[in-house]
């Protein structure tokens, strides 16, 4: 039987310091067989890697988000691909822009979000994207840099139809998580009914973002199945069915 993947996690937020072990021990029992922990912060990337040496079924991806490259070096970018070359490290993510808030400014989110996928190709490794209020720069970016040669996902995806059609054209996948649950996600709905299945990933985005009934709540990848259950519907197959190609997929994104 195929086991779910989450590809987009972060149990090294303080969310879980209360149980984390607790909680990551009864995964596997529960069908999640692989979790990506995913670095937003150089803090997140340093326990994000601690974790993937810990857990047999947890993988890094190491990148800073932008929120968070007010602060960053050299320094921590070569300590990044430095640790890339380590087998549980499976990506470089989360990287991107976010301009739903005036700072940081869109000019420095631009500089570091292409440095990273420079490191990406480098290191060789897809990128886990993050875009929020910026599609046509995030667009315009992955274009003049070639992206579609390096791969990648679209996390936590959130544009339309339309917009989907780009970034498939560049050959990326598309995180999908408990939002699709949500009563008023119209347009996500839309863009999952559009995008073919063997582009679809599920994650999490834990603790954030947990599907209904348990919005508000602290998300975990137990509750994946939700997910599964809305996208299964949406497809017109099996709930089977979309846990086997969304981990297909994820394999052969992540080469796990």
């Amino acid at each position: 039987m195929d086991y779910i993947i989450d590809t987009h996690a972060h149990y090294d937020d303080e969310a879980f310091d209360a149980d984390r072990e607790q909680l990551l021990s009864s995964m596997q029992e529960a069908g999640i067989g692989r979790i990506i922990n995913v670095g937003a912060s150089m803090r997140g990337c340093r326990d994000s890697f601690a974790l993937s040496e810990k857990y047999d079924f947890i993988y890094a991806a190491l990148g800073v988000h932008p929120d968070d490259i007010v602060n960053l070096t050299d320094a921590d970018m070569d300590w990044i691909l430095e640790k890339a070359k380590e087998p549980k490290v499976v990506a470089i993510g989360e990287i991107g822009l976010d301009y739903h808030w005036p700072e940081p400014e869109p000019s420095l989110q631009k500089q570091w979000f292409e440095r990273q996928l420079d490191l990406a190709r480098e290191a060789g490794l897809p990128v886990i994207i993050h875009s929020r209020d910026a599609a046509k720069d995030t667009a315009d970016i992955l274009e003049a840099k070639k992206a579609g040669e390096i791969g990648g996902v679209m996390h936590c995806y959130s544009y339309s139809s339309e917009m989907a059609r780009q970034f498939l054209n560049m050959g990326f996948y598309f995180g999908i998580g408990g939002v699709l649950t949500f009563k008023n996600a119209k347009k996500l709905k839309e863009a999952v009914d559009y995008i073919p299945m063997d582009r679809l990933l599920l994650e999490t985005d834990c603790p954030y973002l947990a599907p209904t009934p348990h919005r508000g709540e602290r998300n975990c990848s137990l509750y994946l199945t939700l997910v599964v259950e809305a996208m299964a519907e949406i497809k017109g197959i099996s709930k089977e069915e979309v846990i086997r190609i969304t981990a297909e997929n994820a394999r052969r994104l992540f080469a796990l």
